[in-house]
């Protein structure tokens, strides 16, 4: 495969992912994009911010071509910033802020990407020394896969929030399509899950 061909197929799985995870913010509150769903405080919101700054670094800071020069870096993602702040918005940050954030991020990564040959080399400073070394394809597929993992946390926290699911926009990709075969299912699996445990 030549590498404009394979530099087109990263970037299209990374757009998937990216768009299925602000697709799971449509139509919800301000309080149920933000709100914590599970102990370690997961939140639709928050898997935004946090990946805006995955982008900037990984695509940003790692190949020399930083993105915070024109504008100052937010604070969560200094390294003085507080612990896991880029994992959710205070109530000051509009959820327009987050998004266009995330936007600029991934218009900075997709020239990143065409700018520069697959096999060039950066450095990851948060990485083990002897991992920090990396080329932007492995960088790429670092950031496809941290990217669909959050969709998947993304994709969860949904379904707890209003009982939406599904993989994109246009394709849920989900066997039923109504409550009671849904409820059917969980039903089933449960008594699954109780008859195994007794065993």
């Amino acid at each position: 495969m030549n590498e404009p061909s394979a530099k087109a197929d990263l970037l299209r799985y990374l757009q998937s992912a990216r768009e299925a995870l602000l697709w799971k913010l449509e139509g919800l509150s301000e309080y149920d994009a933000r709100r914590p769903l599970t102990p370690t405080g997961t939140n639709l919101l928050g898997l935004v911010k946090h990946l805006a700054g995955v982008e900037f670094g990984y695509f940003g800071d790692a190949f020399a071509r930083p993105y915070f020069v024109a504008e100052p870096m937010p604070a969560h993602y200094r390294a003085d910033g507080e612990p896991n702040s880029d994992m959710w918005a205070t109530a000051d940050e509009s959820r327009e802020e987050i998004v266009g954030l995330y936007r600029r991020a991934w218009a900075h990564s997709d020239a990143t990407v065409e700018a520069l040959p697959l096999d060039a080399v950066g450095h990851v400073p948060w990485w083990p020394e002897d991992r920090r070394a990396v080329t932007l394809h492995r960088v790429a597929i670092h950031v496809i896969t941290d990217t669909q993992r959050h969709a998947g946390h993304a994709d969860i926290v949904r379904e707890l929030v209003d009982g939406s699911a599904g993989l994109l926009k246009g394709n849920d990709n989900m066997p039923f399509d109504d409550r009671a075969s849904w409820e059917a299912h969980h039903r089933r699996v449960e008594r699954a899950a109780r008859e195994a445990d007794t065993r």
